[in-house]
């Protein structure tokens, strides 16, 4: 046993990826480039936005903010090294930077989980007890929240990056994924990990069951609300919630479908295409659907950009 460990600690994965040589990779690696981009400049935007203009200074947009920063750092823990093993041809991943992108990934999949609960629970109190959100909703519960869904995020990702890392990989080191991922990486033990899955399936009830049962609770007591209005506001509120409960289910929807299913259930082509949409896509949609659709901060980003115009004139 110790030396299958000394062999794990010092070989290098490699990550089989998205990218085959073919020309369509080309066209898959150049969308996966500009929808890097986009996301790195949108949610770099919204976090400027929301602290350069003090009217969204609220507990919904530092919320949001969060989200932003989160989804920033997601994207970066995964699509520059895709790029780089494209355009060099290598595709190996040390020990270390293997364990870095699972914990990474982890932490920032359990905050996002628990901080996309906390912004239903935001927008529950703001259309259903109105009268009552200065008082549940002060500044200081923004930043429990989002500071709860950081520390949470970060102790559970500790722990199952230990335990993943732990498992001797006496067998092929290819990852099968586009990223070092816990299901992924499983495949590779040549010990029996069924302990271990269960120990993920605890940790999907508390960061996807039950947050996912939450806002969907939060979405209904909101839409019976909204049925109560008039039709003008009823119809922008349903369709706000509408995109938001699609964002939330592209998100924790293959989410559940990849950790809560067992080991012998995965296939690699199913888990990289599910993926695409908890790393990639979602965090693209998010500074879309929850701000830019948004009054306010388009409001201020044209005050944003007047101010700098008039300022070099």
């Amino acid at each position: 046993m110790m030396g299958l460990e000394n062999y794990t600690l010092s070989s290098d994965f490699i990550l089989l990826g998205l990218f085959s040589s073919s020309q369509t990779s080309l066209v898959s690696f150049s969308f996966i480039f500009f929808i890097f981009v986009m996301t790195i400049t949108e949610n770099a935007l919204m976090i400027l936005v929301i602290r350069r203009d003090s009217r969204l200074h609220t507990p919904m947009y530092f919320l949001l903010s969060h989200l932003s920063f989160m989804d920033i750092l997601h994207i970066s823990n995964i699509v520059p090294k895709m790029i780089a093993d494209y355009l060099s041809g290598s595709r190996t991943i040390s020990f270390a930077g293997c364990g870095f992108q699972i914990f990474l990934s982890l932490t920032l999949l359990g905050g996002e989980c628990l901080l996309l609960a906390a912004m239903s629970y935001d927008r529950y109190v703001a259309i259903c007890h109105p009268l009552r959100y200065p008082v549940l909703m002060r500044d200081n519960s923004s930043g429990f929240m989002a500071a709860g869904s950081w520390l949470v995020g970060i102790l559970n990702s500790i722990v199952h990056t230990s335990f993943a890392l732990h498992f001797p990989f006496c067998h092929s080191r290819a990852i099968d994924h586009f990223f070092c991922e816990v299901p992924a990486m499983l495949k590779l033990s040549c010990i029996d990990t069924s302990r271990y899955e269960r120990g993920v399936y605890v940790s999907g009830i508390i960061f996807l069951l039950i947050p996912f049962s939450m806002i969907s609770i939060s979405y209904m007591q909101i839409l019976l609300t909204v049925f109560q209005m008039q039709s003008g506001a009823r119809q922008k509120s349903l369709s706000t919630c509408s995109f938001h409960m699609v964002v939330v289910i592209m998100y924790y929807g293959p989410f559940i479908f990849t950790y809560m299913r067992p080991r012998s259930y995965h296939t690699p082509g199913q888990d990289k295409f599910l993926a695409i949409f908890y790393t990639i896509l979602t965090p693209t949609l998010n500074p879309i659907i929850y701000s830019f659709r948004n009054k306010d901060v388009l409001m201020a980003v044209k005050n944003i950009l007047k101010s700098n115009f008039l300022s070099k004139n």
